[in-house]
């Protein structure tokens, strides 16, 4: 599941909401070890999802570099390719 979590600091065009709440679905799911919660869990799961993006957003924004912003279709291209080093594909 984490493989789907991607660094969100310093690209052009910078991170969106959407891009930072995926990511936290993502997160919760890790460390709760469920895809999708059982009722008596879903508020929790989902108010748990809204503070760690909140708390990431938070985060991404008072964060400073002196390194030009990531190219986010370079980034791809990158990733693509250790993904077929990687399994062969």
């Amino acid at each position: 599941m984490c493989r789907n979590i991607k660094t969100l600091f310093n690209f052009d065009p910078p991170v969106t909401d959407d891009e930072v709440r995926a990511a936290s679905v993502q997160f919760v799911r890790k460390i709760s070890g469920f895809n999708k919660p059982s009722k008596a869990n879903e508020a929790s799961f989902l108010a748990a999802i809204d503070e760690v993006a909140a708390i990431s957003i938070r985060l991404l924004r008072s964060l400073e570099t002196t390194a030009p912003p990531k190219n986010r279709e370079e980034e791809a291209a990158k990733a693509k390719a250790r993904a077929a080093e990687r399994f062969g594909t």
